[in-house]
């Protein structure tokens, strides 16, 4: 994690970036460099300030949230996106991690939540906001949380492959296993592989 996080707040809202940006004077390790109030705008900027994390709104006009993520990761890899929205659009937690975002986190998560997603993220980490797991830890609702190809990944990790071995069967790059591994951490809030293989297997995702 770099010691002076930088970061670009897009919100469509002028009060919450305002909000997010006094919560964020608070830490002296964070320094907001700028500020978006679209997807647009969000992409062009992060190109040009390359902020070690955007925290992304995702309902915005024109251009959302989840397209201007995957414009910032495919264009500014090393910038990492905290999708930054309300309870009621948790449903879009896959999608927004998807999208390339390392992180999903709460408009009304508090203020150490906010700067331990921030921390996460930057340091190259997933970070899924607490108050949103037990949404996805019933069952059915987890399971829908990985892509197809996310549980054939961990079904094979499960029996014991390592990422080269994964990458060689599915025909993938490595980088490519593992930014699936780097979701597939981040939805079941898993700290290591093992401890992700554990979990699925206690609540059937794999066999």
């Amino acid at each position: 994690m770099p010691a002076d996080i930088t970061c670009l707040i897009v919100d469509d809202h002028e009060v919450v970036r305002e909000g997010l940006r006094l919560s964020l004077s608070r830490a002296p390790h964070i320094r907001v460099v700028g500020e978006a109030a679209d997807g647009a705008s969000a992409v062009a900027l992060a190109q040009r300030r390359r902020p070690n994390v955007v925290i992304m709104d995702v309902r915005m006009p024109g251009m959302d949230g989840l397209q201007a993520t995957k414009e910032i990761t495919d264009s500014v890899p090393e910038t990492s996106v905290l999708i930054f929205t309300a309870y009621s659009e948790r449903s879009l937690l896959g999608r927004g991690l998807e999208s390339g975002a390392r992180g999903y986190i709460l408009k009304e998560a508090p203020h150490q939540t906010l700067l331990r997603a921030i921390e996460k993220v930057a340091g190259g980490e997933g970070y899924v906001d607490p108050a949103l797991m037990p949404s996805f830890l019933n069952g059915k609702d987890r399971d829908e949380m990985l892509t197809a190809r996310e549980r054939e990944i961990l079904q094979l990790l499960a029996d014991g492959m390592s990422n080269a071995d994964v990458a060689g069967r599915l025909f993938i790059s490595q980088e490519t296993v593992k930014s699936h591994v780097r979701h597939i951490l981040a939805k079941l809030e898993a700290s290591t592989r093992t401890h992700a293989v554990a979990t699925a297997l206690r609540t059937a995702i794999i066999d």
